[in-house]
């Protein structure tokens, strides 16, 4: 837990973008970030309104998508639409 006590806010925001987003699976989060499912479903549940947070596990428990197993596609990965190059996981260039 430590780890996630070290995260900017910046890194934090872009870890529950990219757990908000359909496809992008759990195992993107963790190679990116190091961040187990289950830490970033603690991560959601600290960051959250509790209705929003019931809301997103409500959408994504069992859902196929957020597992790379289950979808064949091993490297689906979220680009937000404002990112224009990563680097180590910073955002390079910013307008």
């Amino acid at each position: 837990m430590s780890e996630t006590l070290n995260l900017t806010s910046i890194d934090t925001d872009r870890i529950i973008e990219m757990a908000w987003d359909d496809r992008t699976s759990f195992d993107a989060i963790k190679r990116q970030f190091g961040f187990t499912e289950q830490r970033v479903i603690d991560l959601m549940r600290r960051e959250m309104k509790l209705s929003s947070f019931k809301m997103w596990r409500e959408r994504v428990q069992g859902r196929k998508s957020k597992h790379e197993k289950h979808t064949g596609h091993p490297f689906l990965r979220f680009k937000c639409s404002r990112q224009k190059q990563i680097s180590l996981n910073k955002i390079s260039k910013r307008n």
